[in-house]
């Protein structure tokens, strides 16, 4: 009997135990579900044990990033913010999509700087215009990056059509889309979503995932460099994943797009504007100094004089400037030309339904852009070869056309 009744009262309370383990489970969101400690959802927690088996990648990545090894959790980075869509994910709360609001919660000066910059909604903007902002974020982008955003949709990327907009430019250009949160752009693009890396934002090829081809090609003029040549010479000499605040010559010798557009080297501040050392408008048809000319100028500057002196400096700026005014010079001529048939009406209203706006396109925007890269940045066959000479060659083909149009507009078929 006393054996039944032990085993009966043993029943029991593991029963309540069950019961009340349950009830409590219920009502502990904040420790489990809602708000996970972090060695609740570190690689070895809840989170990876699902992703270890699903999505293995990504743990691994976090595994090996500076993120985990101070202690920040997947919720930390995924948790929902104030204006995010919510996700219930198996027990959890979370964001439907990570944006630059969840990385703005420890690095805000860094979103700011980057919101300053043309990564951001300028970016966007070169192809969808100002459609997708709102009021206010067109208005403080206009400050600093006047009618890069307060403009209509890119022509030519409507022409190309939807799919090539999806599939194409808005693969780069998204870095400055605006989020339904009311945040601008993606982290991620640079520094990679789980892997969170200084030393990726720091490569070359990072920057020319969109740097690259006839338009832009900063990556292509890099590699050709003497920067370029040293830097793949002494690539596994350097210390890339070093603090930005404290980055030296010794963990760097050599440059690459983000020490001298973004790192602290030898002193000067870091920042995420990459528009901040800049001082002309290299990408527009006719390059014009930017309001910020001599500040930019100086930081940047500053940047070179870690390995070179002043003389070498100011007389590489000097060269580069005359590459400019030619360049300038060149596509004002063929402006000339386009403006004289559009007056006679010789060409129609219509954008890019002839073959001589393709060619005075690819004129500034390809031969143009490139000579004028080029020349600051080191790559003498795109000064020369991939520039100048196009210029020289697409500037006799401009007239040719252009005369021909006059030829037959003076004496029209039957």
């Amino acid at each position: 009997m006393s054996t039944f009744r032990s085993v009966f009262i043993a029943v029991v309370l593991a029963t309540a135990l069950i019961v009340t383990a349950l009830l409590v489970n219920r009502e502990r969101p904040g420790l489990d579900t809602e708000r996970p400690e972090a060695d609740m959802v570190a690689a070895t927690g809840r989170c990876a044990t699902c992703h270890r088996e699903e999505t293995p990648a990504i743990v691994v990545e976090y595994e090996k990033s500076r993120h985990a090894s101070v202690g920040t959790s997947c919720l930390d980075c995924h948790g929902l913010q104030d204006g995010q869509e919510s996700l219930e994910h198996r027990g959890f709360t979370i964001s439907a999509a990570v944006t630059a609001l969840n990385c703005q919660q420890c690095h805000s000066s860094q979103y700011r700087e980057f919101l300053r910059s043309r990564h951001a909604a300028p970016a966007f903007a070169a192809v969808e215009g100002a459609e997708p902002f709102s009021d206010e974020q067109v208005a403080f982008s206009e400050r600093y990056h006047p009618g890069a955003v307060d403009r209509p949709p890119n022509m030519l990327a409507r022409l190309e059509g939807v799919s090539a907009i999806a599939s194409g430019c808005a693969s780069c250009h998204k870095i400055g889309q605006p989020n339904a949160d009311g945040s601008i752009g993606t982290c991620t693009s640079c520094h990679s979503r789980h892997l969170a890396s200084i030393e990726l934002a720091r490569l070359p090829t990072t920057c020319g995932q969109c740097h690259m081809g006839p338009d832009h090609s900063q990556i292509e003029i890099y590699e050709e460099s003497t920067h370029g040549v040293l830097f793949n010479a002494q690539r596994d000499e350097m210390n890339l994943g070093a603090d930005p605040r404290r980055l030296t010559v010794a963990d760097m010798p050599v440059p690459t797009c983000a020490t001298c557009h973004m790192s602290g080297l030898g002193g000067v501040g870091v920042t995420h504007d990459t528009s901040e050392r800049l001082s002309y408008w290299l990408f527009a048809a006719v390059s014009e100094r930017r309001p910020t000319y001599v500040q930019a100028q100086d930081n940047m500057k500053a940047v070179c004089g870690n390995c070179h002196t002043a003389n070498h400096t100011d007389a590489f700026y000097e060269e580069a400037e005359a590459v400019v005014e030619s360049t300038n010079e060149r596509v004002l001529e063929a402006k000339d030309i386009m403006d004289g048939l559009y007056d006679a009406d010789l060409l129609t209203p219509a954008p890019f339904d002839e073959p001589i706006e393709f060619t005075y396109f690819d004129y500034w925007h390809y031969w143009g852009r490139t000579a004028k890269h080029g020349a600051f940045m080191g790559g003498a066959d795109f000064v020369q070869w991939h520039g100048n000479y196009q210029l020289l060659a697409q500037l006799v083909e401009l007239r040719a056309l252009a005369e021909e149009l006059r030829t037959r507009h003076a004496s029209p078929t039957e």
